[in-house]
């Protein structure tokens, strides 16, 4: 076996695209160029996916990587056998398809915490199919809080090289102004710095968006820059953190796809969002960190509508592996 990084790949909720874009990825040289790929999922379920998208690869049952071939043109896959492929509705909500998903990713978080894989790349689930499966969990950042023991994971996106955080998620556009305050751009200044250290990201400066227009023109239409995120800067430097900001968002993104800044930190979901999936929406991965793990995923859904097609692509899935690969190198665990 190679040296390259392993990667587990759990194959999601199975009547959705995921087990379509896993065999897609794992049919192209790029993937096993940089790592070892590991499938944790079903065989009847890859069986389905490679007739659905006309791929005809071998499948090899393992155990536990060490078995693995690794070679292009062959599935390494650890088999859960836990998918009656006769229930299965393809491109619907189900439990069936909830409880396999939930279990695909628990085993691989198991199998990364005692260090058989050196990171995942996670496919789409489905909450409404967790929900029907009794599994009690918003959806993948909060499965992966729970099992690895994390207080509260940081989401990044990585597109062409430009990293973005996230000071606030899901939660309204009025809610989001009132979180972004002195204490928790200062707590996400640093929580975000140390992250990065822990991808090997140690050179290079965190910018923060501007929350205004123009960062507020000094007070002129809204003073959260000058009341809470300026400060909270300032106090950042005195601790001995590399950033700057507030840099106006109508800027800040394309000074850092530039090269001026290794990372933004977006103050709300949709001005970070915005700014990578118009670049490349595709090739817009997301990282969780903070976690004692390392996780990136595709940044869309289980695609109901398409499933059993085999027209979903396979980009994003590729550029999640292909990620991984890169940072699990560096990743102090």
């Amino acid at each position: 076996m190679s040296n390259r990084p392993i990667i587990g790949i759990p194959i999601g909720d199975p009547a959705g695209i995921g087990p379509e874009i896993v065999v897609k990825a794992l049919s192209e040289k790029k993937v096993y160029d940089r790592c070892n790929p590991v499938l944790i999922g079903d065989k009847d379920v890859i069986e389905q996916a490679m007739k659905f998208c006309d791929l005809k690869l071998d499948i090899n049952i393992i155990k536990n990587p060490k078995e693995g071939k690794f070679n292009l043109g062959a599935i390494d896959l650890i088999d859960l056998n836990n998918v009656d492929i006769d229930k299965l509705e393809v491109g619907k909500v189900q439990a069936l398809g909830g409880k396999a998903a939930f279990e695909y990713i628990k085993k691989s978080v198991e199998m990364t915490m005692d260090g058989q894989i050196d990171a995942v790349a996670t496919t789409p689930i489905n909450k409404e199919s967790l929900k029907l499966a009794k599994i009690n969990y918003i959806g993948h950042t909060e499965i992966l809080a729970d099992l690895t023991n994390t207080e509260d994971p940081l989401t990044m996106f990585e597109v062409r090289g430009m990293r973005v955080f996230f000071l606030t998620r899901h939660v309204s556009l009025r809610q989001a102004c009132d979180l972004v305050t002195k204490e928790k751009v200062l707590d996400y200044i640093i929580r975000c710095s140390k992250a990065l250290e822990k991808l090997g990201v140690k050179d290079g400066t965190m910018a923060v968006a501007g929350l205004n227009p123009h960062s507020g023109e000094h007070g002129l239409f809204g003073d959260e820059e000058m009341k809470e995120i300026v400060p909270a800067i300032e106090e950042a430097k005195r601790k001995g953190y590399k950033v700057e900001g507030p840099i106006g968002a109508d800027s800040v993104f394309h000074l850092a796809l530039q090269g001026r800044y290794n990372s933004v930190l977006s103050l709300y979901h949709d001005q970070g969002h915005i700014a990578t999936k118009t670049l490349d929406f595709e090739r817009t991965i997301a990282v969780t960190n903070g976690m004692p793990i390392l996780r990136t995923s595709v940044d869309h859904g289980t695609a109901f509508d398409i499933a059993g097609t085999g027209q979903a692509s396979s980009v994003s899935m590729v550029e999640a592996i292909v990620l991984a690969a890169k940072y699990s190198p560096k990743f102090e665990k």
